[in-house]
């Protein structure tokens, strides 16, 4: 089967400040919720600014031959274990996650060094030159002919900073289903949500957007959120995209790391179809070990 190269890549430009958004059906609750959750997200990227935590990610890229009796032959599996911590490059706006990938199928790849630390104290010359250190550090080792750097684990919770969210029309939903992960009576822990929350879906309506294709055109992202709205901190997100040639889903856990204090994201599940070319790409990341960042 002959497959093509497609890709996905995340935008360097992020926040744009614009105009208020129309007054939605429930506008004060809405508004309010949604106002706590930006404020959530801003100390959330300053405290885990502040921390690493080890990631152990399985990726499966599969091809799907069609007929009668569709087939999936198994193509590539790799295992990552990975330093990751969020940076912000030099005089850039927002925040990125660092996958610093040290063992790739249980063999070392590199020595663990000081390039995070390195990378905090603002190492590269360029605020272009250290995004593109890090996205290109953070995806080198993905599988599978979907090119892509946006299977990180915080990377929609940038949609909820105060400055981005009206880019998105925003609305409350009773649907809490998620594509990536079994069904109710069988999700796995980390999915689900004890307390009090809000499904606040979003849908990127305003051009220019914050995902873009390597061909700089707009991919525009949708998804959900469920936040406590009590005091918006984000328990779990969904994020789904698709045009002709792709239809991507992530989704993430976020739960208390007792020794730190607050949420870290626990679990990631993602699944990227190439959908004129049968593929299919299958991801399960789970992070743990979260330490503070030696400067």
């Amino acid at each position: 089967m002959t497959r093509g190269r497609h890709a996905v890549i995340v935008s360097a430009c992020l926040a744009v400040t614009v105009s208020e958004p129309a007054a939605a059906s429930e506008p004060q609750s809405l508004a309010t919720v949604l106002a706590r959750a930006g404020a959530y997200v801003a100390d959330f990227h300053r405290q885990l600014s502040f921390i690493v935590g080890e990631e152990r990610y399985v990726q499966d890229w599969t091809a799907v031959q069609s007929g009668r009796h569709p087939v999936a032959a198994e193509l590539q599996h790799r295992e990552l274990v990975s330093d990751v911590v969020l940076v912000k490059p030099p005089r850039a706006d927002a925040w990125m996650t660092f996958r610093d990938v040290f063992e790739v199928n249980g063999n070392a790849v590199r020595d663990r060094d000081d390039r995070l630390a390195q990378l905090i104290r603002g190492g590269s010359p360029s605020t272009d030159d250290a995004v593109r250190t890090i996205l290109d550090e953070s995806s080198r080792y993905n599988i599978g002919d979907i090119k892509r750097n946006l299977n990180t684990p915080v990377l929609t919770l940038l949609f909820l900073e105060l400055a981005n969210q009206p880019r998105f029309k925003w609305a409350r939903t009773t649907d809490n289903s998620l594509a990536t992960v079994p069904r109710a009576s069988e999700t796995p822990g980390a999915f689900r949500v004890s307390t009090e929350v809000w499904v606040v879906a979003y849908d990127e309506k305003q051009s220019g957007t914050m995902i873009r294709t390597t061909d700089h055109k707009d991919f525009p992202a949708r998804g959900r959120f469920w936040i406590e709205p009590a005091t918006g901190r984000v328990l779990m997100s969904e994020l789904q995209m698709q045009n002709r040639q792709i239809k991507a889903t992530i989704d993430v856990s976020f739960q208390s790391e007792p020794l730190l204090g607050l949420l870290v994201p626990i679990e990631m599940r993602e699944r990227y179809e190439g959908r004129s070319t049968g593929s299919l790409i299958e991801g399960h990341a789970t992070y743990g070990r979260f330490r503070p960042l030696e400067k």
